[in-house]
C-alpha cells in the first residue's frame, strides 16, 4: 500500500535523495522546495515550488498545495548552514538560521498537524552540532544554537503528537557530501537517505523523541 510522504527542501542533497528513494518505493511523494531542479523534475513525484518554509507566504502556499492530502510521513529537511565565530559574530545569519532551521519546521508541523493520519510519522533532520554535550570545538554559533532549538521543539512535538500516536524521529544525517558543506562529507546523500529511511521504517511510539545518528547510534543532548 502506498503512503503519502511530504518532504521539505527536496530539490537537492538529502531531500532529493529521500524523494528519490520514496518514489522508487512507489510512495505518493510531495516534494516541497523554493525552486525545483533538473534532478527533482526527473523523478515521479509531485513537485511543489514556491515553498520557503521560513515565510508566511511559503507556509500558505504549502497549506494550499497539500489541502486535500492525508499525510502518513512528514519529513522536515529544509535547512541552512552559515558560519560565525566569536571574532566574527554575524547576528543576521544567526537569526536566519533560527528562522529556517528551528522555527520553520515547527511552523510546518503546526500547519499540517490536522492532516497527519492516525499513526503517522514526523522526521526532523537535525544535526549532532545541536548537541551541547558533543560540542568540543566551539564556533558555528547560529547553526549549533538553531539545531539545539530544533531538538527541543522536536521533543515537545513528540509529547504533543502522542495522542494521535504520531511518532517523531530526530535524525542527524551524518557528515554528508552536499552543497551545504561543499561536498566535503564522508558519506553520500544517497547513503544517508537510505539510512534515514531505514530508521523511519523502525520508528514507533517507543522511539518517539529519540535523537539518533543515521547509523542508529543514540546521540547525547
Amino acid at each position: 500500500m502506498s503512503h503519502t510522504v511530504v518532504i521539505t527542501g527536496a530539490n537537492r542533497g538529502i531531500g532529493l535523495a529521500l524523494a528519490s528513494l520514496y518514489s522508487a518505493q512507489g510512495q505518493n511523494v510531495f516534494a516541497l522546495c523554493r525552486h525545483s531542479s533538473a534532478e527533482l523534475a526527473a523523478l515521479n513525484v509531485k513537485v511543489v515550488t514556491g515553498i520557503d518554509v521560513a515565510t508566511d507566504t511559503g507556509i500558505a502556499n504549502m497549506k494550499q498545495a497539500l489541502a486535500n492530502a492525508d499525510i502518513d510521513l512528514l519529513i522536515c529537511n529544509a535547512g541552512i548552514l552559515r558560519d560565525e565565530s566569536l571574532a566574527n559574530l554575524n547576528l543576521d545569519t544567526i537569526r536566519a538560521q533560527f528562522e529556517v532551521n528551528a522555527v520553520a519546521p515547527l511552523r510546518v508541523v503546526e500547519a499540517l498537524q490536522n492532516q497527519l493520519t492516525h499513526g503517522a510519522k514526523v522526521a526532523m533532520i537535525t544535526s549532532r552540532m545541536g548537541s551541547i554535550e558533543d560540542n568540543t570545538s566551539g564556533g558555528r554559533y547560529g547553526y549549533r544554537m538553531s539545531k539545539a532549538a530544533l531538538n527541543a521543539a522536536s521533543m515537545s512535538l513528540s509529547h504533543d503528537l502522542a495522542p494521535k500516536e504520531v511518532a517523531v524521529g530526530i535524525y542527524h544525517p551524518g557528515y554528508v557530501q552536499t552543497d551545504m558543506v561543499n561536498h566535503g562529507g564522508d558519506i553520500s546523500a544517497n547513503e544517508s537517505a537510505s539510512r534515514i529511511v531505514g530508521l523511519i521504517e523502525q520508528l514507533d511510539m517507543n522511539q518517539s523523541g529519540v535523537f539518533r545518528h543515521s547509523n542508529g547510534q543514540i546521540l547525547p543532548w
